[in-house]
Order: structure tokens, then sequence, then C-alpha cells
């Protein structure tokens, strides 16, 4: 009996997965006919078949009011570096860019992989390489200038992680990022 409990678990996450994959096809496609609709589904199979990804685990919770904060200074980070890489187009001469390495406090996948995706969105920072083993970012950085530049930068990405940690961790996530900030220099050369 006990065996079977995972099997159940893990067809119900394929049907749901096909069921958010035939829903993107469909909208994709702009309507809701049969044909899409199975075409869709015929293209869910295949890609959980043929390019099945691995599994993440995801332990920790969801908390309202850090996700309030999350994206309110998400919002806010946004606005602040759009009106920044405006100026820096605007002004005459060539920025000076960077590429630094953010070692990431918490290295789960889920949590790498949340970090870059956020990230990616900020106008001027751009994930170059993302180094599962040692859960390190590499990022290029628009507009450095000196070493506060980079400074304020590596400080910027892990107080992005340390929210999101916050709105969507573990107890154990939760743990490890207080007593890593504690321990050693954060963000340094992996």
């Amino acid at each position: 009996m006990r065996r079977r409990l995972p099997d159940r678990r893990r067809w119900r996450d394929h049907l749901i997965t096909v069921g958010w994959l035939v829903t993107v096809w469909s909208l994709l496609w702009g309507e809701f006919s049969v044909g899409n609709l199975l075409s869709g589904v015929l293209a869910a199979v295949v890609i959980l078949v043929f390019l099945p990804l691995p599994r993440v685990t995801f332990g920790g919770r969801l908390r309202p009011l850090a996700l309030a904060e999350f994206v309110g200074r998400f919002v806010v980070e946004l606005v602040v570096a759009s009106v920044q890489v405006g100026w820096v187009a605007l002004r005459p001469g060539r920025p000076r860019n960077a590429i630094i390495a953010i070692r990431l406090r918490v290295r789960t996948d889920l949590n790498l992989a949340l970090t870059a995706e956020v990230l990616s969105l900020v106008p001027g920072t751009l994930i170059v390489e993302a180094d599962r083993e040692t859960g390190t970012l590499y990022v290029h950085v628009l507009d450095v200038r000196g070493a506060e530049d980079l400074a304020r930068s590596r400080e910027r990405i892990l107080g992005l992680e340390a929210r999101l940690v916050r709105a969507v961790g573990s107890g154990t996530e939760l743990r490890l990022l207080s007593s890593s900030s504690r321990n050693s220099e954060p963000g340094g050369p992996p």
C-alpha cells in the first residue's frame, strides 16, 4: 500500500502539469477548440516523456506579510533600476560593466532558480551563468564605477535573496540564511 501512494502522487502531479501545459498551449493559439486541446495534450505528453525535468521540491511555506514586502520592494527596485538604466542610456560616454559572482546563502535548486529569475527581471542586471553545485550566480551588472558599486550590487542581490527566502522559504532555509549572514562575508567569490 505504501508503494502506491507515491505513484498516485506522481500521476496527480503529471495530470496537473498536463493541465497547465494544455492551458498555456491554448492561450498561445488564442482559441479553445477541440483540435487545439488535443494537440496541446499531445505536446504536453511529449514534453513530459521526452523532456523530463528534475523534481523540484517545495518545502517552504508562503508567508503573506513577507511576500507583500518582497513584492513592494521589488516594484520599487524595478522603478529605480529603470530610471538608472534610462540615465545610463542618455548620459554621454560608455558605461563600465562588470560580471560578479554571488554565492547564495541558501543553495537549493528552487532558491537558485527563483533568485535568478527575479534578478533577470530587474533592468541593468542579467544572469550570465548559474552554478548549481556551489549555488553561485554570475551576474552582469551595468554601470559599475568602482568597488563601492560592486559592493552595493552584491548587497542588493543578497537582499533580494533574503526577502525571497523570507517570503517562501522553509524554517531550515530561514535558519541557514540567518546563520550564514552572521558567519561569513556574504556573497563572496566561490
